[in-house]
Order: C-alpha cells, then structure tokens, then sequence
C-alpha cells in the first residue's frame, strides 16, 4: 500500500521522462549520507571530544538523506532551469541548517530549549507549501517568503518574551530564505519567457 501512495505522489510531481534519474539520485544521496558520517565515526576513534550515540548518527543520517532528496525531488520538476535548482538548494540547506544548529547547540538559550521547538513551523510550512504550490516556481517564491515571515515572527516573539535570543540568527536564515525566494522568483520569469509566443 505504502509503495502505491509513493508512486503516486511520484507520478504527480516528477515528470516521467526524470523518474529513473530520480530514483538513482535517491540511492547516490543514501551513499552519500552515508559516506559524510564516516568523519565522525572514524573521528570518535581518535578524539574523545566526539561523542555520538547511535541515535546522533541515525538523526544526522535522516537529516541529511532526507536534505539530499527533498533537493532531487524538487529541482526534478524543472531540471533545465539553472536558478530553480539554486532556489530550492538555498532553500534546503537554510532547512537542514537550521534544524542541525537548533538540534546541537539551539538558537534560543540551549538545545534543550523547548523555545526552540517554533522553528519547526519553517520546515512544516515549506512541506505544505511544496503540495499547494505543485513545485511552480511561482507558488515556491510565495512558500519561502512565507518561512522567511515564520522565522521573523519568531524572533519577534522570542524578543517580546526575553528568552535570551540572538535576532542576528533569525535574521541570517530570513536572508537565505529570501534570497531563496528571490532566485525561484527569477526562475518563474525565465519560464514565463520561454513559453510566451
């Protein structure tokens, strides 16, 4: 049952003529993971400072597989266009950046910070955004304003409340994410071009 529901989201989304590419894209992104968590297995052999768990290797396994595809997975609805890709690899690794830098060290007070946990609202609201959208570059222009608003929100709220907030963090992943817009932004003009007689 769960293999039919992924090839339908699949066949919705990802032209045919790209499905193949994407599913060799998915196993050299599972490699690839895989291979980037061999620093710090081999690291803890030589270092008492690193100290991961399984859980920390499964977590940034995830993190970074789950990066990697939603990466193949989007730029595949307009392979051809150079400043959507740039759009949606911004837009990602703003993601998984911030989601590492909240899971390590936290971006209000600590990681242990339940605070933190509003900066779920970006990711969450990205993956609705990429379904209303169906990955058209405008409606992916409108979605990571709409993160770059989320993360501002919370840093107004984070200063209103005095939790102890850097605003010079949230105003870093606003650019990306603003950036991000502007370059999805650039692409839907590109593609309006090309089409228009």
């Amino acid at each position: 049952m769960k293999y039919k529901v992924l090839l339908i989201i699949t066949n919705q989304f990802i032209p045919m003529e790209t499905q193949n590419t994407f599913y060799r894209s998915a196993l050299l992104t599972a490699l690839g993971a895989t291979a980037i968590l061999l620093i710090p297995l081999v690291a803890m052999q030589f270092s008492n400072e690193v100290t991961w768990d399984t859980a920390d290797f499964v977590i940034a396994w995830v993190l970074l597989f789950g990066t990697g595809i939603s990466y193949f997975f989007i730029a595949s609805a307009m392979p051809e266009n150079i400043k959507y890709k740039l759009a949606v690899a911004l837009a990602v690794a703003a993601n998984l950046l911030m989601i590492w830098v909240n899971l390590a060290v936290g971006i209000i007070g600590n990681e242990e910070n339940p605070a933190n946990l509003m900066y779920l609202a970006v990711p969450a609201a990205g993956i609705i955004g990429l379904f209303f959208s169906r990955l058209k570059p405008m409606g992916m222009y409108l979605t990571s304003i709409f993160m770059a608003i989320i993360v501002v929100i919370i840093a107004i709220i984070t200063i209103v409340a005095d939790l102890g907030f850097t605003p010079i963090i949230s105003a870093f992943f606003a650019i990306l994410f603003l950036g991000s817009a502007l370059l999805f932004k650039d692409a839907s003009r590109e593609q309006e071009e090309k089409t228009s007689p």
